[in-house]
């Protein structure tokens, strides 16, 4: 019996911005059913690969495949994947329960039990009917995660997913990772939060300028540093190695 294909898998991905280079020639394998953690400072390019990947812009060169489906072919990725972006898409004049409904009648997914369910896990359930133009950030940042989680996706991109939210909110969120990545949806998770990778990512890698300056378990990569080294460590010897390579 054949192994199942990879969730993502990038060669030689390339995107340039009028000729200065955003990533360069990124191979990237990501298993179905795992955490990938991406890591980067500000301007690595991790960015620029998730909209890629999530198909909000074209490659220079290279190719990509989400869910087995090309990049290039929009209509079928966006059937297999949610995204969360670091700022969620939502419409303020709406209540966050019509946020919730009018995405699932776009996807054709008007499961309402399930909306209330995820209102419910999140704690928004008593939120639902406030114009999202009220919700803090923590709020809309929850509403954006049921958003991208309603049509449960085979692939979901998560951006700085615990930003702005509170440490119960934030438990909730890494709980809710670990969940659907058991139930084999594969989680592609880039964040600052270092102690978040270190606890969910099955794999971690850093991307720096461009490109991937290191991959592994989070105990492959501490254990390359030192005895006791933890994520942090790892980040910042790897990316001192590779100081302004273009």
């Amino acid at each position: 019996m054949c192994p199942p294909a990879p969730a993502i898998v990038t060669e030689g991905l390339t995107k340039r911005y009028s000729g200065v280079s955003a990533i360069e020639s990124l191979d990237l394998t990501v298993p179905r059913g795992s955490v990938f953690g991406f890591l980067g400072p500000n301007g690595a390019g991790k960015t620029s690969t998730i909209r890629i990947l999530t198909t909000l812009t074209n490659p220079t060169s290279g190719t990509a495949r989400v869910a087995g489906e090309s990049v290039a072919d929009r209509a079928a990725v966006v059937e297999h994947i949610g995204f969360l972006p670091e700022e969620p898409p939502l419409y303020d004049e709406l209540t966050g329960r019509e946020q919730l409904e009018y995405v699932a009648g776009l996807r054709g997914h008007e499961d309402w039990d399930r909306v209330e369910s995820l209102l419910d896990r999140f704690d928004l359930d008593g939120d639902a009917d406030r114009r999202v133009e009220t919700y803090s950030k923590g709020m809309k940042q929850k509403l954006g995660l049921v958003q991208a989680l309603l049509h449960d996706p085979d692939v979901l991109f998560l951006d700085e997913p615990t930003s702005g939210l509170d440490p119960r909110a934030a438990r909730t969120v890494r709980d809710t990772i670990s969940e659907v990545a058991a139930a084999d949806t594969t989680v592609f998770l880039s964040t600052h939060i270092l102690p978040v990778v270190e606890e969910l990512a099955d794999t971690v890698g850093v991307l720096y300028d461009g490109d991937l300056v290191a991959e592994g378990s989070p105990e492959e990569l501490t254990g390359s540093v030192e005895s006791g080294s933890t994520l942090e460590d790892v980040f910042l010897d790897v990316t001192s190695e590779h100081p302004g390579e273009r």
